[in-house]
């Protein structure tokens, strides 16, 4: 998984510590309803497009970068889903982080859904109910826009 350059200066600090980490996914759907998850490259299994808030770098901006990085899709965030967590992480490397994920709900505006960032190995849309174990709260993928956002 790359690691931003400011990750890796803390990194180098810190060493294997845990990080208290925001981050960012993507709810992006098509017009069946079916959700877009993301094949990681270096294990196989699906996420939602997205990953770590950069210094400086708002949440949607963000999930905006993130997504364009990691799909060559571009995308609007149109509503705010869900703010969740935490959640552990310890990479292979022994690297310790909790995430709190910011959730968005996400219209495709431009772009071809591409891998471009090594992180991803390639795409799958899931139907609603048939979404895999993604650590996320099941509601999140039940959410509709006009619902409240889910906090947990």
């Amino acid at each position: 998984m790359p690691i931003s350059e400011y990750l890796r200066g803390v990194r180098a600090r810190v060493g294997h510590d845990l990080l208290l980490i925001p981050s960012v996914g993507a709810l992006i759907h098509d017009r069946a309803g079916r959700l877009l998850l993301a094949v990681r490259s270096d294990n196989g299994e699906l996420m939602l497009p997205g990953g770590a808030i950069d210094p400086g770098e708002g949440p949607r901006a963000a999930v905006v970068r993130e997504v364009r990085e990691e799909t060559g899709l571009e995308v609007l965030p149109a509503h705010l889903v869900a703010v969740v967590g935490p959640y552990p992480v310890v990479y292979p490397n022994g690297d310790r982080v909790e995430y709190t994920g910011i959730v968005w709900w996400c219209e495709v505006v431009g772009g071809v859904l591409t891998p471009l960032d090594g992180e991803c190995a390639g795409f799958r849309w899931v139907e609603p109910d048939g979404m895999p174990p993604l650590g996320y709260p099941p509601s999140v993928f039940a959410w509709r826009p006009g619902m409240a956002p889910v906090i947990s």
